[in-house]
């Protein structure tokens, strides 16, 4: 048997997956054995005249990996988040001087 990093995977795509939206992450902790993300969606409550806006946060979807997909998460997001900055999407703040005493 191979090892997990030599396995070669082929992608088989399933188009009968349905896409889940979520604007915001509740939660995410890893136990040592799994990462665990908890998505949510924000509903707008019904307008009340004279009344702030309310909204209700919503889990839609609990997603938990082991520590590679995990790593494989973290490389994935990191060059999405590099080509953003490249392209002038997401900027990067500058770090705060460094205060003197």
């Amino acid at each position: 048997m191979q090892n997990k990093e030599q396995l070669q995977a082929r992608f088989i795509d399933n188009p009968a997956i349905i896409e889940t939206f979520a604007d915001s992450i509740h939660a995410f902790s890893f136990d040592g054995q799994t990462m665990r993300i908890e998505f949510c969606a924000t509903r707008l409550d019904e307008p009340k005249p004279q009344n702030p806006q309310t909204a209700t946060r919503h889990p839609i979807c609990r997603l938990v990996l082991t520590p590679t997909a995990t790593l494989d998460l973290f490389n994935k997001l990191q060059k999405l988040v590099n080509a953003l900055e490249q392209s002038g999407v997401l900027k990067r703040k500058p770090p705060p001087p460094a205060t003197v005493q």
